[in-house]
């Protein structure tokens, strides 16, 4: 009888629990409803989660602000998330408003991934900190023994070299890319390259690839919102994270072994070496915020995000010219006329090919590589367009609404290289081309992500002409939904040699 009654007691405990629970998450609710913009009702406790597609949330974005407008409230869970969309209404919060949404709203992932600390994932006066001497490193590498555009153009010499020795054979160009790419940023952060076949190269490179496939798999949003829950389950996340902590490592070796071993602090090697030294100059401040955690984190910040998305970009140009090999012969013969095939591509022939560049271009618009950008979070309470939006809250700026906008491009819907060039053929630009997102958060690599993919490009259809396994027509060249953004679709291809 005892039993039973303790039974009843702990049954009435847990049911008057999640009563208060309901209610008190209704009360917010209706607080915050009064105060938010509109969007579909929530239910309670997993807010509007059941009524979007894990692979391919941003489309239901979409749909929610087509249908509630440029500024929309949805709820994962118990927290609200505003949408932006529109190029006028994005340009007003991320510019016009541009301190009050510079708040990063971190992932749990990227969380796991920083410890909070670097760039990627924090805030206020050590986001600010982190960022001017990110984007302060990529200005000045100049001053090395090489300036970063030598840097791309070696390694575009090497991996030319590299698909040589595959022509006329049917081989996957994704990792040679990767391997590529992720050599630019580590001469830039580890002041050397490596070779491709590397153990700790690799190391960084896989957890990397192992990172962003769970970034962009429902197990990651579904973490992303649950992340207790989900970290008690058994999954691919914890080998990820087993991972991570390898790679993390590899990085606190590389910091240590360059403090208090700076060859010569009036012109640091790379960024490890510009960090130390300012760690050294802001020794006594008690707030500093270049710290040795900072370093680590800045150190994965700047590889990850150097690599993952610039080698993406590229491999889908490759994989579009395979597809419009009208387009790709058009921009060789602009490369024949303009370089040749003696001197090699350089940054300042790219205001010589216009064409070339707008092929570019339109790739990185049709691509819409990250529909949703990176999450901001409010800084402050903040008004916009007869809303209240709290401190705290969730924002998701929707770059796809801008990028696919039929009333600023030509073509939206297809790939065409027309929505960059004028009637005289002459390059375009478009000022809702926002693919490194806008404001005080955008992509602070666009500078270097420019080059190396004008660079990359410009090299290897100099010297090659690329090739599908299957006829143009039956190749599918529609990025892959993920639920973090898109990824181009995995493919292999003929290389023949135009040299």
């Amino acid at each position: 009888m005892d039993v039973l009654s303790a039974l009843k007691t702990n049954l009435l405990s847990v049911v008057m629990g999640v009563l208060v629970v309901l209610l008190l998450w209704k009360s917010r609710s209706k607080s915050l409803y009064a105060l938010l913009p509109p969007g579909p009702r929530p239910l309670p406790l997993v807010g509007n989660l059941l009524e979007f597609r894990l692979k391919e949330s941003y489309k239901y974005y979409m749909e929610v602000s087509r249908k509630y407008g440029s500024v929309a409230t949805i709820w994962l869970s118990t927290s609200p998330v505003v949408i932006i969309s529109g190029h006028h209404a994005l340009k007003e919060t991320m510019i016009g408003l541009g301190e009050e949404f510079s708040g990063r709203f971190s992932y749990p992932l990227l969380m796991k991934s920083t410890l909070g600390y670097g760039v990627l994932s924090t805030s206020g006066h050590r986001w600010r900190e982190m960022r001017k001497f990110s984007i302060m490193t990529l200005k000045n590498f100049g001053m090395g023994r090489k300036s970063i555009e030598q840097n791309v153009q070696d390694e575009a010499k090497n991996l030319v070299k590299m698909i040589k020795k595959r022509e006329g054979v049917v081989f996957k160009p994704a990792d040679l890319l990767a391997n590529s790419v992720a050599n630019i940023i580590c001469s830039i952060v580890f002041g050397r390259r490596f070779e491709f076949e590397d153990p700790q190269f690799q190391l960084l490179l896989q957890t990397l690839n192992s990172f962003f496939n769970i970034l962009n798999s429902p197990l990651g949003q579904i973490y992303n919102i649950f992340p207790r829950l989900v970290s008690l389950l058994p999954g691919k996340h914890h080998e990820m994270f087993r991972n991570l902590e390898k790679a993390r490592e590899f990085c606190r070796r590389e910091a240590k072994a360059r403090i208090n071993n700076v060859e010569d602090p009036s012109c640091p090697r790379d960024l490890i070496e510009a960090f130390v030294l300012k760690m050294e100059e802001e020794k006594d401040k008690p707030d500093t915020e270049y710290n040795f955690e900072n370093l680590v984190s800045v150190i994965w910040n700047m590889f990850s995000a150097g690599t993952e998305t610039t080698s993406s970009t590229i491999r889908q140009a490759f994989l579009v010219m395979m597809k419009h090999p009208d387009v790709q012969e058009r921009v060789q013969k602009e490369i024949d006329e303009i370089i040749g095939q003696e001197r090699f591509p350089s940054i300042e022939d790219r205001q010589n090919l216009p064409y070339t560049d707008a092929v570019l271009h339109e790739i990185q618009r049709s691509m819409d590589l990250a529909p949703i950008s990176l999450p901001h979070k409010m800084m402050c309470d903040t008004e916009y367009n007869g809303y209240v939006i709290p401190e705290g809250t969730v924002v998701f700026p929707l770059i796809s609404s801008v990028l696919a906008d039929p009333e600023l491009w030509k073509n939206p819907n297809c790939f065409d290289p027309e929505n960059f060039l004028d009637e005289n053929g002459r390059f375009k630009k478009n000022d809702a081309f926002v693919v490194f997102g806008m404001g005080k958060r955008a992509c602070l690599g666009e500078a270097l992500a420019r080059l190396e993919y004008f660079l990359f490009f410009t090299f290897l259809l100099q010297r090659f002409t690329f090739k599908a396994t299957v006829p143009p027509e039956e190749l599918d060249i529609t990025p892959i939904n993920c639920s973090f953004g898109r990824q181009p679709r995995n493919y292999e291809c003929y290389a023949f040699s135009r040299t």
